[in-house]
């Protein structure tokens, strides 16, 4: 009897992992609930709860807030994510799946506030933030949700990544795990719409001329865009609309945000409250903090939240996930390549079901172990392999620098010579495009893009090291440190990580990843590995920004975001120096005036001189890991 109870305990045991979840299944197992739930303030923010009609034991809340709807509206039309994403295996578990439109968005009631800034001491129900709204739901949820065993989980990616932060933060005991991936965390100083202060024109304009757009009321339809765009190739669409002022005017006067984000054109107390970092104190919750190596929207906010949790927080259990993907390339797809550059294995799964599955019903279900989760699980690229350290950045890094010579060279120790420099005219009306591609829409793949098309050009420079007869790896923040005179009054840099390949390579057909399915010619490759851009004028401060003093030699140092890739023995360690990326980046007109406000007229070629002798080493400094991970 003993023996026929366990073969059919196995068998339901198999039956139930092996489990293919379906919509059909999903309607038959789940049921869908609609519901406005009370903030403090009276304000009432609508909620989509998918709860398993099983009531036999108690089952953790998993929620996602977001700004990009909850939909699809309806108590009989169920998400596809659910059933169509990696979501089926927490509907597997019976988890109970809680999706919520934010405070102003889609069905919820209130005023949105775009990246609503943290009120830390809350005096009144009149101070509400993200984090409040969220406590306020939280606190709905374990006390009107039946069979909740009062473990809340909550994640997000993008702009749900914020969201996820603010509920971090938020001080409710229920919430007891919160993943914020490729979190929207400071708009100014690294993600989505300024890097270094420099504005990410098209990716800012495509996104607000949409999103932006007012909702008076709450509302199941979404915004459409009406912008004309009259031709469909986007270099020539930015380059001849012309100066940011130009933009503002397509806008017109409805966009809230562009009109304040035009409105604050430095780093001052506007954007500092909208820094998602200042908030990251006594968090609770177990938190995991993912991110992209070649994520363009968001890579800055990964790396360095998990740097502030880990300042703010020294003894919170704060993880970090890093692998070879685009923005959210974790939750689609099999994440085996991008572009023309192959990562050898399904890195998405891996991600699924090695680190966020296993976070989330360690801390929410009581189940399984964390084995697998170190303090920092890194997929370095180049080597396409995964490795789990103590530290980030690894404890045994080295900072060593890497000078530019007057050859075109790259070493590790300055030139002798006593005056050196390497010169380009930089032309705002000719700018470098950001990739070689003529497209429709600012692309992923620019991140790991072949960067020949810009070595051929006479305003993009090139220092090139010699041929590597070991491995090079960095595992780190990498700083920019240029010495630099200008012919005018303001000038953006761009500096650019490249590994050259061999003439000669081609991958093996093994390698998994099939590349972006052309034969692309990857003999001599220059892949792009990091890429960031500095905006002159904010050298010295954000907050104050300086003119150049023409043709006197000026130092202009900056980071960028964290690296975790191995050159290959026999490949080559490139640095680019630009002063265009378009549009990626808009244009600097390269005089000291006001970017948001200025003319067409204004824009004026610029000599750019990069110094690299004896007393004025322009460098950068790299983080080079030595010996074991």
């Amino acid at each position: 009897m003993k023996i026929r109870f366990l073969l059919v305990f196995i068998l339901f045991y198999i039956g139930s992992q092996a489990q293919t979840i379906t919509e059909a299944w999903l309607k038959e197992n789940y049921t869908k609930t609609e519901t406005l739930i009370p903030m403090r303030d009276g304000i009432k923010l609508f909620t989509v709860i998918y709860a398993p009609k099983d009531k036999s034991t108690k089952h953790p809340i998993l929620m996602n807030r977001t700004p990009y709807s909850c939909s699809p509206y309806g108590e009989g039309k169920f998400s596809y994510r659910l059933f169509a994403t990696y979501w089926k295996e927490y509907v597997k578990e019976n988890y109970i799946i809680v999706i919520q439109d934010v405070r102003g968005r889609w069905m919820s009631e209130g005023e949105f506030v775009d990246v609503r800034p943290f009120i830390a001491n809350k005096k009144t129900n009149a101070d509400i933030d993200e984090a409040s709204d969220t406590y306020d739901a939280v606190e709905w949820l374990v006390k009107n949700v039946e069979s909740n065993n009062k473990n809340v989980g909550v994640f997000g990616i993008s702009y749900p990544g914020f969201y996820s932060t603010m509920a971090a933060v938020s001080g409710h005991p229920a919430i007891k795990a919160v993943s914020p991936q490729a979190p929207v965390t400071d708009w100014f100083m690294g993600d989505d719409f300024h890097h270094n202060g420099a504005f990410m024109i098209n990716d800012a304009f495509s996104f607000y001329s949409g999103f932006g757009q007012p909702r008076p009321k709450p509302t199941t339809i979404g915004p459409r865009n009406y912008i004309n765009y009259y031709t469909r190739d986007q270099y020539n669409f930015f380059l001849e609309t012309g100066a940011v002022s130009n933009f503002t005017k397509l806008m017109g006067d409805s966009i809230k945000f562009w009109n304040d984000l035009i409105q604050h054109p430095n780093y001052d107390d506007w954007w500092k409250a909208r820094d998602a970092r200042r908030a990251c104190y006594n968090i609770k919750p177990a938190t995991l903090v993912v991110g992209g190596l070649f994520d363009a929207e968001d890579c800055f906010g990964a790396w360095r939240l998990y740097e502030a949790i880990e300042k703010q927080n020294p003894k919170s259990n704060n993880k970090l996930v890093m692998g070879p993907w685009f923005h959210g390339g974790w939750s689609r797809g099999d994440a085996s390549y991008l572009g023309n550059i192959r990562f050898g294995s399904n890195t998405a799964l891996h991600y699924q079901e090695k680190f966020e599955i296993p976070f989330f019903q360690y801390y929410l279900n009581g189940k399984g172990s964390l084995n697998n989760l170190a303090e920092a699980n890194v997929f370095f690229t180049g080597e396409n392999t995964w490795h789990s350290l103590d530290t980030w950045p690894p404890k045994n890094t080295k900072m060593q620098e890497y000078y530019f010579n007057q050859e075109g060279g790259l070493s590790q120790s300055r030139s002798p010579i006593v005056s050196s420099f390497t010169s380009y005219t930089s032309n705002p009306n000719k700018p470098v495009p950001y990739t070689e591609d003529v497209g429709t829409g600012r692309t992923r793949e620019y991140m790991t893009d072949d960067q020949r098309f810009a070595s051929r050009r006479t305003d993009v420079i090139s220092f090139m090291g010699d041929v590597l007869t070991e491995e090079l790896t960095l595992a780190g923040t990498v700083t920019a440190d240029l010495q630099v005179a200008i012919s005018s009054t303001d000038a953006d840099f761009i500096v650019k990580i490249i590994d050259v390949f061999p003439n000669g390579y081609s991958y093996d057909t093994t390698v998994f990843g099939y590349g972006n399915g052309t034969n692309y010619l990857m003999d001599g490759y220059q892949m792009l590995v990091r890429g960031e851009v500095m905006r002159g004028r904010f050298r010295n401060s954000f907050e104050k920004p300086e003119a150049f003093k023409p043709g006197i030699v000026t130092q202009v140092k900056f980071d960028l975001p964290d690296v975790a890739h191995t050159f290959q023995k026999g490949h080559r360690l490139m640095i680019q120096i630009q002063s265009t990326w378009f549009p990626l980046v808009d244009r600097n007109p390269q005089q000291f005036v006001d970017i948001y406000q200025c003319s067409d007229n204004d824009f004026i070629p610029c000599n750019i001189q990069i110094y690299h002798d004896e007393t004025r080493a322009s460098k950068v400094i790299l983080p080079i890991l030595k010996g074991a991970y």
